[in-house]
């Protein structure tokens, strides 16, 4: 089984802003691939279906961003065989709408990931990440929680599909064909 993990803050208050993009590729997916996203536990919401061959559990956690490692852990206790775990989070070091995609490596300062790092006691996890840019005028704890702009907007919906599309490809062609492909992909909108 694959658990796709969206980070993002739970609330109405959060829900288009630059932290949850993770929720919205979530989202996303599971408007593709028809899983409904009712399910609610104490820690998160979920749904599970197929997506080609594989089995696919989503997941949005109900705790904030630096406590999402928490639903993971309830997860992965309930879930014993998960084989595949694949995190999406926004990324303030990268232009908006960029894709990266790589497995393992360092939290990068985003909690959330570090949360998750630290309840499995690894770092062996896959992650994409899409770029919410950064302001050189406003704190990062501001900016993360701000709406994404009518500029923006156009180029991180369409960075939103394809990242759903790379988590498809990611489980029907493997990591480096993905990062092949949306790793070439760049974004030359001047935001």
């Amino acid at each position: 089984m694959w658990l796709v993990v969206g980070l993002g803050n739970p609330g109405d208050m959060y829900a288009g802003t630059r932290h949850n993009i993770g929720f919205m590729v979530i989202d996303a997916l599971a408007g593709t691939y028809s899983f409904p996203l009712k399910t609610r536990t104490k820690t998160h919401i979920y749904g599970r279906g197929f997506i080609g061959e594989k089995d696919v559990l989503l997941i949005k956690p109900l705790t904030f961003m630096n406590k999402s490692g928490i639903a993971v852990r309830e997860v992965v206790k309930k879930h014993e065989n998960i084989e595949n775990i694949l995190v999406v989070h926004d990324d303030i070091d990268l232009a908006p709408g960029v894709i990266r995609i790589r497995k393992a490596g360092s939290s990068g300062g985003h909690r959330g990931v570090e949360s998750i790092m630290e309840v499995l006691g690894t770092n062996d996890f896959i992650r994409l990440k899409i770029g919410i840019g950064r302001s050189e005028r406003i704190p990062v704890e501001e900016y993360v929680l701000r709406d994404f702009t009518k500029r923006e907007k156009p180029v991180i919906d369409e960075s939103i599909g394809q990242a759903a599309e790379a988590i498809t490809l990611i489980m029907s062609k493997g990591l480096s064909s993905a990062q092949n492909t949306f790793h070439k992909m760049k974004r030359t909108e001047t935001l």
